[in-house]
């Protein structure tokens, strides 16, 4: 049993590895490394509220390509030791992300809870990022964890919301901003 767990993680290992385009040093070298950021896992991020069109737009999943390749190693271990623990039975948690992920969409599809918001949802590994403004006193981070948790594979809900009081922000932004917010 203990060699199938070792050839899962060397295959999710190469698998990860495979997703990143071959390295040109000297280019990387001549150009200072590239800082452009790209979502290069692929994670699904997503807006399911816009009210509020001065909300800024969270980082999610974006990062630069060295960023992604120093997390490559942690997400093969956090990925598979779901696995590998028996609580999971796909190979490796990131595998649940785009179904929860279509759940949850379609969850705040059907329903008009918190319309009074701007939110945007980063899945990984099984996680749900809910990250966002709202100028409703109501809308609380737990109201919105219990929301996202009604899909059974999510682990994880973190909320990081910014309460607005019309025009000024009672709070100052709660989580990393995309360049030029």
């Amino acid at each position: 049993m203990m060699l199938h767990r070792r050839i899962a993680i060397l295959l999710v290992s190469l698998m990860v590895l495979a997703l990143f385009p071959a390295a040109d040093a000297d280019a990387d070298a001549d150009a200072g490394g590239d800082t452009a950021l790209k979502n290069w896992f692929n994670d699904p991020f997503i807006q399911v509220r816009n009210a509020l069109p001065a909300c800024p737009l969270p980082l999610g999943p974006m990062m630069t390509e060295d960023d992604a390749r120093k997390e490559s190693h942690w997400r093969v271990e956090r990925g598979t030791s779901c696995w590998l623990a028996g609580q999971c039975s796909k190979p490796n948690s990131y595998a649940y992300d785009h179904d929860i992920s279509k759940a949850v969409a379609a969850h705040f599809a059907k329903k008009s809870a918190f319309a009074r918001s701007s939110l945007w949802l980063t899945f990984q590994r099984r996680f749900v990022w809910v990250e966002g403004c709202t100028d409703d006193p109501a809308v609380t981070a737990s109201a919105l964890e219990a929301f996202v948790r009604t899909e059974p594979d999510v682990e994880r809900v973190i909320v990081n919301l910014r309460h607005l009081d019309g025009a000024k922000s009672v709070l100052p932004v709660p989580y990393p901003v995309a360049t030029g917010q």
